[in-house]
């Protein structure tokens, strides 16, 4: 669209002074007044003063079109559609009238962005040809070339600029003198270490290790662009996993207003969300995630995108941030203290120690730039986690403001361990299938070595390998994670298409690969050792971290252990010492490796597990199981040894477990039964019948510790069928609950039983899990039989909207992340859609208006920017939902929905910023308001009553109040 193009149909000379009679003529001077001098006071059809009337603007509008009709060449648009866009002309330049600025800022904005005010003040009709459209668009912007124009020549115009010019100025500087005031000014020294220091970030944590990669002549690391993989990160199962507990609370909530849809609480970012993004949005994450689940790889990502300057859209919340990664593995190696802020870069062993100048640390974080980034939790021994826990207090009392990020595994530390601090608590979730596809695709471009042999057999066995994953159930509860991902690749590519089924074979295969065939396959010179021996040496190692409970030890430790060792295995002894032992093990093993001076650790915490159970069962002294039954850092120890064991000591380790009498040591002996090839019947029988007594679940928290079990607990859970008694649907709930967290489609036949279940509770558990599952088959086998009735269907990604559409659509959708525009025209039914809640962000907010059967929409995470134009196309709109910024801008832009009753407003902070709504909402019936919980904002009721005197005002505490008491 080029005002240009209309320019040559009508002539300056014509539409100046046609527009010129639309304003009063102002006498001379600067036009100082107490407020601006707004658009509303200087139009000539407003006000005491008018000149003009609305059918004089009609007369000038339709002069304007018949000039342009009548000017030489091909007509503009259909000629019976005329008198539309003289119309819809008129209704533009009235909304002159209406816009909330003066001639100066409208200079400002742009002839342009000036149009596009207007445009969202009077839209288009949506029933105009494209050609009328886009006659009306090009004419509103030649007509707003010509506004700006005259503005430029009245002669209050120069002299209100120069005044506006020198407030800004004036404003501009105390806020500097502010900001300097408040900040400390960052001097050369500081800043040219900060240089170095960044260029030192981005290098050390740049590269990613990939395991198998480097047999044939590839290389043993990605760049971390190449490799990063961004994964989900989701709310803490109280929060997110309760969904359909807030769905009830969303449909009592409707009822006590009188209505009959369920809105659930929101937040201003819905999750799940990419696990990158999480402190975007948050200053403060604890973030959850099981070994390889790809924690450590977030840490480095977060600290390389810090590094840069050249941040993207997704990533730019982290400009001008310092990061200090801070892997407690390596700071509690020895048990020392954790260190002060002035330690940061010795603790972990920065080659740049001494040359930071002094106190730039404290620097960086009392002025809020830090991005501290604590990797590893469950890496500190379980008697020092509450003086860890006491150390990140106190770093953040003492320096407020900054971002901060604290990993561990699920089970190290309680629920809300860190909540006093303010932190929200987060866990990555599992891959998804698509995520699966994308690694192996990843892995194989990374191995390609350019010549094509080898490249046209990778071709063929990532094909293979894409269709293993999806078909064999137990191959696809392996790939769940970055590093078995990786795994599954190597040893695919390394067996020239075959695998090993099973966890226990899948390990055994990697070391395999990695002390036995990977230094024959590069051609390393030197003596070839068996594997046996080389295991014997690690396990003793990795037992010995295990039994410290630590992830790190000493090279001295490490020498001293192999020392010990070596006068039973003679074939190692042949190498040497044990510096020659340790020295062949971290060069040419692939699990040993040495993260700081003097320090050696395995490559992998699930290597060091695996090994370490082989050394337990090498001891024989079962009873450190059931010492240690309750110890997180045992519990894949324990896994692997049932795995590993011979049938007797299967027995003895799962009837040690037994004899604890802890809920969590009989779910944990459960988890290995699927494991356990050959087992004693009665030690079988009785871990069933101890488990039993937990089941159904009934918290959230005891649906977590259920799914570890695996897919061994889908024969425990009862079906719909054995629920009866007066708390069935809860119990039902979290049985779905439960079986969704595992998270394979082996889950699948289990949660479809539920799927006509009468609780519409457990069937929004049910919509809510589609994500985590394969699509077509979850929603042939699930979603498709779900009721229509008092259901939102929950889509996460426009593959779930495009089965959906094929199912037959569904009138009420909620859609969770971001979608494109295209994706709701193809994936919606515009004659079948009422209701739409969007808990994500769309990239054009006017393609609402083809739906024209909504009756209720929710818009709870789109940019608060987003124009709202297209609800004013949708007559039947009687109840909307819109967070206080969104809803404050969009009615100050001028939005007019006189077909809404109810509205909600999500995450008010103060009375003022619904002062605008009034007008946008003249029919208003019900306003109800949401404060975010834990949010300062309150509501002062005669204020609203005083803004919306025909509706009815609810606030949240209310309706919590009212809640409690149901």
């Amino acid at each position: 669209m080029d005002p240009t193009v209309l320019g040559t149909r009508l002539a300056s000379s014509l539409i100046a002074p046609l527009l010129k009679k639309l304003f009063r003529q102002e006498p001379p001077g600067a036009g100082l007044v107490d407020k601006p001098v707004r658009l509303s006071a200087l139009v000539s059809f407003r006000g005491a003063k008018r000149t003009l009337t609305e059918t004089d603007v009609r007369h000038l509008a339709a002069h304007l079109v018949r000039e342009a009709v009548d000017s030489p060449g091909e007509r503009p648009f259909p000629s019976d559609e005329e008198t539309a866009v003289i119309d819809a002309v008129t209704r533009k330049l009235v909304a002159l009238g209406d816009l909330e600025m003066d001639d100066v800022q409208a200079v400002r904005l742009g002839y342009r962005e000036l149009a596009r005010k207007l445009h969202y003040h009077a839209p288009s009709p949506a029933y105009l040809s494209s050609d009328s459209s886009y006659f009306l668009d090009t004419l509103t912007e030649w007509a707003c070339l010509h506004i700006i124009n005259f503005f430029t020549r009245q002669s209050t115009f120069v002299a209100r600029t120069l005044v506006t010019q020198s407030r800004d100025l004036d404003e501009l500087v105390a806020k500097l003198d502010e900001l300097i005031t408040r900040s400390p000014r960052l001097d050369a020294r500081d800043a040219a270490f900060e240089r170095r220091y960044l260029s030192y970030v981005a290098k050390k944590h740049g590269k990613l290790l990939i395991y198998g990669i480097d047999l044939v002549n590839s290389p043993g690391k990605w760049p971390l662009d190449t490799a990063y993989l961004s994964l989900e990160a989701t709310a803490p199962e109280s929060l997110v996993e309760d969904s359909a507990l807030l769905d009830e609370l969303r449909s009592k909530v409707e009822a006590a207003f009188n209505g009959a849809n369920r809105l659930k609480s929101v937040r201003l970012r819905q999750l799940p969300l990419p696990a990158d993004e999480a402190l975007a949005d948050h200053d403060r994450v604890l973030l959850r995630g099981e070994a390889g689940s790809g924690k450590t790889t977030l840490v480095q990502w977060l600290a390389v995108s810090a590094a840069r300057h050249d941040l993207d859209g997704r990533m730019a919340y982290l400009c001008d941030r310092i990061p200090f990664v801070l892997p407690l593995r390596t700071l509690t190696r020895h048990g020392e203290r954790l260190p002060a802020p002035a330690n940061f870069l010795p603790a972990v062993g920065a080659p740049l120690i001494g040359e930071q100048p002094p106190g730039w640390e404290s620097r960086v974080l009392a002025t809020g730039r830090a991005l501290v980034l604590i990797d590893g939790i469950d890496e500190v021994p379980e008697g020092e986690r509450a003086r860890a826990r006491a150390w990140i207090g106190d770093l953040i009392d003492t320096y407020p403001g900054n971002r901060w990020l604290v990993t561990s595994r699920p089970s190290a530390v309680r629920e809300e361990w860190l909540a006093e601090e303010d932190f929200t608590e987060l866990t990555l979730a599992p891959m998804r299938p698509d995520d699966v596809a994308a690694f192996i695709g990843r892995w194989h471009t990374a191995a390609r070595t350019g010549a094509y042999e080898e490249d046209e057999a990778l071709t063929s066995y990532e094909a293979q390998l894409l269709n293993a994953v999806r078909a064999k159930a137990d191959l696809g509860r392996l790939a769940t994670n970055p590093l078995m991902c990786g795994l599954l690749c190597a040893l695919h590519r390394d067996r020239r298409g075959f695998l090993p089924i099973g966890r226990k074979e899948l390990y055994e295969a990697a070391l395999t690969m990695l002390l036995a065939r990977r230094d024959r396959e590069r051609g390393m010179p030197g003596p070839e050792l068996r594997e046996e021996p080389q295991l014997q040496i690690l396990q003793r190692l990795a037992y010995w971290l295990i039994k410290d409970g630590r992830t790190e030890m000493s090279r001295e430790r490490a020498l001293a252990e192999i020392t010990k060792a070596l006068p039973a295995l003679p074939e190692m002894a042949a190498l040497g010492d044990a510096e020659a032992v340790l020295t062949h093990l971290l060069n040419r093993s692939g699990l040993l490796r040495t993260p700081s001076r003097g320090t050696i650790d395995f490559c992998h915490r699930t290597f060091q597990d695996f090994l370490g159970a082989r050394a337990l069962l090498d001891d024989g002294t079962f009873g450190m199981v059931r010492k240690h039954a309750a110890d997180d850092q045992w519990e894949d120890v324990i896994r692997m040894a049932v795995a590993q064991g011979r049938p007797r000591d299967r027995a003895d380790i799962l009837r040690a477990l037994l004899r604890d009498t802890s809920a969590r040591a009989h779910l944990l002996a459960a988890s290995c039964l699927d494991q356990a090839t050959e087992l004693d019947p009665s030690v079988r029988a009785e871990i069933e019948s101890r488990v039993s007594f937990l089941l159904p679940p009934t918290t959230l928290e005891s649906t977590h510790e259920l799914a570890t079990v695996g897919p061994l607990i889908l024969d425990l859970l009862p079906g719909p069928e054995d629920l009866d008694d007066v708390e069935a649907a809860e119990k039902a709930r979290l049985c779905v609950i439960t079986a969704s967290r595992i998270g394979t489609d082996a889950a699948i036949a289990y949660l479809s039983r539920f799927s006509r279940y009468p609780s519409w509770q457990v069937r929004g558990q049910l919509a809510w899990s589609w994500h985590r599952f394969d699509t077509e088959r979850y929603g042939r086998e699930v979603i498709a039989h779900l009721s229509h009735e008092d259901l939102y269907l929950i889509a996460h990604s426009a593959a779930e909207l495009s089965v959906l559409r094929d199912m037959g659509g569904r009138p009420w959708m909620q859609l969770e992340g971001d979608f494109t525009a295209g994706a709701l025209l193809t994936g919606l039914d515009p004659d079948q859609l009422t209701r739409l809640d969007l808990r994500g962000s769309i990239t054009d907010m006017s393609v609402l208006a083809r739906f024209p059967l909504l009756e209720v929409v929710y818009i709870t995470a789109c940019p608060n920017d987003a124009p709202l134009t297209g609800l004013q196309d949708l007559p039947r709109l009687t109840r909307l939902g819109l967070t206080a910024q969104h809803a404050r801008l969009a009615a100050q832009a001028g939005l007019r929905l006189p077909q809404v009753s109810t509205l909600y407003v999500y995450d008010l902070g103060t009375d003022s910023q619904l002062e605008p709504l009034p007008d946008a909402f003249p029919s208003l019936t019900q306003l109800n308001v949401l404060i975010r919980p834990g949010h300062s904002g309150r509501v002062n009721r005669e204020h609203l009553r005083a803004l919306f005197p025909h509706a009815s005002i609810r606030s949240s505490d209310e309706t919590r109040q009212e809640l409690k008491h149901e």
